[in-house]
């Protein structure tokens, strides 16, 4: 018996010992792997959701059929992306690179000294980096034109911003078109008519010709505007932070035709053709608030509550299904339209902030 005792106990050790070299051996190659892992191609063939993850610095993708994770996209040590654009093929992925949290508000300014400041493209169906275009100041979000040719670059400057054009061909700077102060979003209007861009610093936007690349009007808003957010109505809506209103800016005319009063910290805001409804996701309360139209006005109809420091909106093709962002949160809500109800709740990575749907 007590050789039979030991000899099962040398083969104990000997598994043992074999058990801890594997251990050691698949510890050791770790890194490796993951290196290995990060350079794969993966295969977004599904419906998806692009989540920017601020504080995480990467961003997460959804699969919009079953609300899953399905794939994570790293971002080669980029800190504190921002927000992110789908080109008008649906192939890339443009994610502004800020260096900077601006979950606490967009008029930070001062951004002298800093570095990492990038735009980075990537392949919407595997993921890849497909361009990183290195900036000198900070921008806050890049936006493609109406064919793809161009991509429109933010640059914020505490003296005068600007907006740089680059020919998505061959990654070119084709064009830099001085603005105001401080200067956060660009954006296109639905049509492609009009690019507008918030100078926060100077509580105006700028509107910009796409065709000749010249500024054509400044708009005065609210203090420390954010965006002006396109709708399939023929307006833009800026986000006035601080002041806590929007303002509606007709297309065509480039006028201001109403300044709609808040009362909270508007984060985004987002027209529902369908609903004929204005979406405004409130930083302040965690939740989404929508307005309709009441003899010529807009009105406030009702709330959802979503999560904390509510974000971005996006809807779905069939405009059925909303999705936020809830940066405090750390999650992404689904709700449905019509009943203006949640009917899911994600966890993704931390503070996320953009976001973009792919059908």
């Amino acid at each position: 018996m007590r050789k039979y005792r030991s000899y099962s106990l040398l083969l104990v050790v000997s598994s043992l010992l074999l058990f801890a070299g594997c251990n050691f051996h698949t510890e050791a190659d770790m890194e490796d792997m993951e290196d290995d892992m990060d350079g794969m191609d993966l295969n977004i063939d599904y419906p998806a959701a692009f989540v920017v993850n601020g504080e995480s610095n990467d961003v997460d993708v959804i699969n919009l059929n079953d609300l899953t994770h399905e794939d994570h996209l790293t971002l080669n040590g980029a800190t504190f992306p921002h927000h992110i654009n789908l080109s008008p093929d649906k192939t890339k992925l443009a994610v502004a690179i800020t260096s900077t949290d601006l979950s606490g508000g967009h008029d930070s300014g001062g951004m002298d000294g800093m570095s990492g400041f990038r735009v980075i493209v990537l392949n919407s169906y595997t993921g890849k980096i497909e361009k990183e275009i290195m900036l000198p100041k900070m921008p806050h979000n890049a936006a493609f034109n109406t064919d793809g040719s161009e991509l429109w670059v933010s640059q914020e400057d505490d003296h005068q911003s600007q907006v740089l054009v680059y020919n998505t061909g061959n990654w070119a700077l084709k064009n830099t078109i001085a603005v105001g102060k401080g200067l956060s979003e660009v954006t296109f209007s639905t049509d492609g008519t009009k690019v507008f861009a918030a100078n926060t610093l100077d509580a105006t936007v700028s509107v910009i010709n796409p065709q000749t690349k010249v500024v054509v009007g400044t708009v005065p808003v609210g203090t420390d505007p954010v965006g002006a957010w396109p709708a399939a109505n023929g307006h833009v809506y800026v986000d006035n932070e601080t002041e806590q209103t929007v303002t509606e800016i007709a297309v065509s005319s480039a006028a201001v035709t109403e300044t709609i009063p808040l009362g909270f910290k508007p984060g985004y805001v987002a027209y529902h053709a369908g609903q004929q409804e204005l979406w405004v996701s409130d930083a302040t309360n965690g939740r989404i608030v929508y307005y309709r139209e009441t003899n010529g006005r807009w009105s406030m109809q009702g709330s959802v509550p979503t999560g904390g420091d509510a974000h971005a909106i996006a809807f779905s093709p069939d405009g059925v299904t909303a999705y936020v962002t809830n940066q405090g949160a750390g999650t992404v809500s689904v709700l449905h339209v019509p009943e203006h109800r949640v009917t899911a709740t994600i966890p993704v990575g931390k503070k996320p902030n953009g976001l973009v749907l792919r059908p």
